[in-house]
């Protein structure tokens, strides 16, 4: 029985027992006070039609006050109990007949899909990441208002049970290349069980668990892949601080003989910051091929020439490893200063234990604070206090590290920092993607969000089997022949207007050819380095395959 069912069945005994109770009175009252004894039924009769306004028949008028009173105060309650019916059952009716009708299956030939069980934070994620690769989606959300909202937006939804094999069926699941759990540890082991009970053979089942400890529980239950995105988020964090510590490269992805793709964050106090990408001359000084960046966590393929450079830019770059390494130089700090507690840590959950482990690893000193005394923690106090900030070693510190669970809290954060140490680097991480552009605003340099790393870790473990090398920011680098593209020069294609990608090399006859400029003619059997967007190399594929 739904809610309105249940508001129908106890209003209309409430009304039964009223006009009953009321029927009683009436009957006394005409024998004591109008000595015009009645029938039950007739004094049952009078009370419906003073609720319902029709009438009293041929009782009125009354000739003692009591009975008046009676009539008066029945006349209120029948007023009161039909103005009370309307939002408690016709304008509940009235919502359920006008409201969308989320569907509860898929269509039978809808087949190779990922169902994902239900909608969070990380599911926009996985759905853009899949829908870039043409790969078909069902959201499988049990809250039936949430599943109005989604498809009312456009997402392909269905309102039923993740836990339920039944559902699961209705969601296709048989036909589904791919399961994604991602609620709580507890409620993600009863789906997996689920799935593996009515899924296909092929089916592959991914889990996602908030602790890292109940992998091996999810692992049981059946799940092909247990996914713990915080760490992941952790190493992301600490990678921005311990490259801007080192000359070193860092990580970095061979797609050729001493040919490669990085990333690098220009940091503070940079002889690029402030300067347009025109101006930099980052191509003539470092010999690097910039084919896009991160501009407040904007991505842009091909960045504009006039695009200025800041602090917390991040530049997706191709080239030898010693022009990258030339170019890592330029990004670093003119002034560097190193010094003990140059990092500060902020909030020891699993995040923020992730960047101290690496930060660990790469000898690089730091400092922690959190609200809870635990081992690890240096400084116990509140971030948002600044007298705790400079406890900790605020006014050395080079790099602040915030991995604090609620984005409010974090964003606040980040104002207290860029109050009372206006030249620290702020990394920071948020929940929620819309959090990014609000942190660059509060006056953070580089900000991870966990629920953009998580969709990309699900979608590319789900998508393993696409040749592509992944990099953290939804960036994606293919090898493929383009056909269409034989006999024309890069000039004459226009990859990067058409598909927003660049071609970074070309595999020739067992040779890497990184020399790709306009003239550049495509031949039968050339093999095309393409980087760009998850959309952009879906459309590259689309276009010139």
């Amino acid at each position: 029985m739904d809610k309105w069912q249940r508001r129908t069945a106890y209003y209309l005994l409430m009304l039964t027992g009223v006009m009953l109770v009321y029927a009683v009175i009436y009957d006394y009252g005409m024998s004591v006070y109008e000595s015009e004894p009645e029938t039950f039924l007739h004094s049952l009769q009078v009370v419906v039609e003073t609720f319902t306004t029709t009438g009293f028949g041929s009782d009125a008028p009354w000739q003692t006050p009591e009975m008046n009173l009676l009539v008066i105060i029945m006349d209120t309650t029948g007023v009161f109990l039909i103005f009370m019916a309307l939002p408690v059952l016709f304008f509940p009716l009235m919502e359920d007949i006008l409201s969308t009708t989320v569907p509860a299956s898929v269509d039978d030939d809808l087949s190779d899909h990922v169902v994902v069980c239900t909608y969070t934070a990380r599911a926009d994620a996985v759905i853009d990441e899949l829908d870039a690769w043409g790969v078909d989606s069902v959201i499988l959300e049990p809250d039936r208002e949430t599943a109005v909202e989604l498809h009312e937006d456009g997402y392909d939804v269905i309102n039923a049970d993740p836990e339920s094999t039944e559902d699961l069926e209705d969601a296709g699941i048989e036909r589904a290349r791919a399961l994604v759990a991602d609620v709580s540890d507890q409620v993600d082991a009863s789906i997996v069980l689920a799935a593996g009970e009515v899924g296909g053979e092929d089916l592959q089942i991914v889990s996602v668990v908030e602790d890292p400890d109940s992998v091996s529980y999810h692992r049981l239950a059946g799940a092909d892949e247990v996914l713990s995105p915080r760490p992941l988020l952790g190493r992301g964090l600490a990678s921005k601080v311990t490259t801007g510590l080192s000359t070193e490269l860092g990580d970095a992805i061979e797609i050729g003989d001493d040919f490669e793709i990085a990333e690098l964050p220009i940091h503070r106090q940079s002889e690029l910051v402030g300067k347009t990408l025109a101006d930099s001359s980052i191509r003539e000084r470092a010999g690097v091929n910039v084919i896009g960046a991160w501009f407040e966590g904007e991505f842009r393929s091909p960045p504009e020439p006039d695009a200025v450079l800041d602090s917390g830019t991040v530049l997706l770059v191709t080239g030898r490893e010693d022009q990258l390494q030339r170019l890592k130089e330029l990004t670093l700090s003119s002034v560097r200063e190193f010094r003990r507690g140059e990092t500060i840590v902020v909030g020891y959950g699993q995040v923020g234990s992730s960047v101290a482990e690496q930060l660990d690893e790469a000898g690089s000193s730091y400092s922690v604070i959190d609200r809870e005394r635990t081992s690890g923690v240096d400084v116990v106090g509140d971030a948002l206090d600044p007298e705790v900030l400079h406890a900790a070693g605020l006014a050395d510190a080079r790099t602040v590290v915030l991995t604090l669970p609620d984005d409010t809290t974090t964003e606040f954060a980040t104002l207290v920092i860029r109050d009372e140490s206006p030249e620290t680097e702020v990394v920071a991480r948020v929940t929620e993607s819309g959090s990014i552009q609000k942190m660059y605003r509060a006056g953070a340099d580089y900000v991870l969000s966990l629920a953009s790393v998580s969709g990309r870790m699900i979608a590319s473990t789900i998508l393993e089997d696409e040749e592509v090398l992944s990099l953290d920011q939804q960036v994606d680098v293919i090898r493929t022949e383009a056909t269409v593209l034989v006999g024309q020069t890069l000039e004459e294609a226009q990859v990067r207007k058409r598909t927003g990608c660049t071609v970074v090399g070309v595999e020739r006859d067992g040779t890497l050819v990184t020399d790709v400029g306009p003239s550049f003619r495509i031949e039968q059997g050339d093999e095309l380095i393409v980087a760009g967007t998850d959309q952009g190399t879906n459309r590259f594929r689309e276009l010139c395959c």
